[in-house]
């Protein structure tokens, strides 16, 4: 396994078993990010597939102020974009200034009294999955990107084009309105 300066060099040496490499390790994880801004899993695997294109096509233009790993994962968020725009041409996917508006929370629960039964159910895993696909996608982006693909918020920030503080009020609104979704579904079973 080759670390990421000598995966670069052989990228750019147009390795095959360094292609190989990258491929195998990330693929899942653009497919992943795809899934979760398009909600289609042929509309995903043509990003994936045009991500590492794109990659493999411009890795002469890549710089190195960032992680390889965190330029893939831009080019496929800016891919998602591009489909979602040519979905929905009047849909606007900037940045909103309301991100200093958090939600309240209507129903409020003490997790701490919650039998274990409850935690770990598969039901309540579901319940999660479908409250993750609930979020607005700004919020959903960074919430994936840092908690299922373990991204710093500073690379969060970077792949979705938006300040780190910005990055942080996003990811902790989503976690807001996780929370307040799971509250309301265990307050109907306790």
């Amino acid at each position: 396994m080759l670390n990421e300066q000598e995966l670069l060099s052989a990228l750019r040496r147009r390795d095959s078993a360094a292609f190989n490499q990258l491929f195998d390790t990330y693929s899942d994880k653009v497919y992943r990010l795809a899934l979760s801004q398009l909600e289609n899993e042929d509309e995903a695997e043509g990003v994936v597939q045009d991500a590492f294109l794109r990659l493999f096509e411009r890795l002469d233009q890549f710089e190195g102020r960032s992680k390889l790993s965190t330029w893939l994962y831009r080019v496929a968020y800016n891919l998602c974009q591009d489909r979602l725009r040519q979905r929905r041409p009047l849909l606007s996917l900037d940045e909103d200034n309301d991100d200093n508006d958090l939600p309240a929370p209507t129903v409020l629960i003490d997790w701490e009294d919650l039998p274990e039964q409850y935690l770990s159910a598969a039901e309540v895993s579901a319940e999660l999955d479908r409250a993750i696909a609930t979020l607005p996608p700004k919020l959903k982006t960074v919430f994936m990107l840092r908690e299922m693909e373990g991204l710093s918020t500073r690379e969060c920030a970077e792949v979705v084009g938006i300040s780190v503080s910005a990055a942080k009020v996003r990811l902790h609104r989503a976690r807001l309105l996780l929370r307040e979704q799971l509250a309301a579904y265990f307050a109907e079973r306790v």
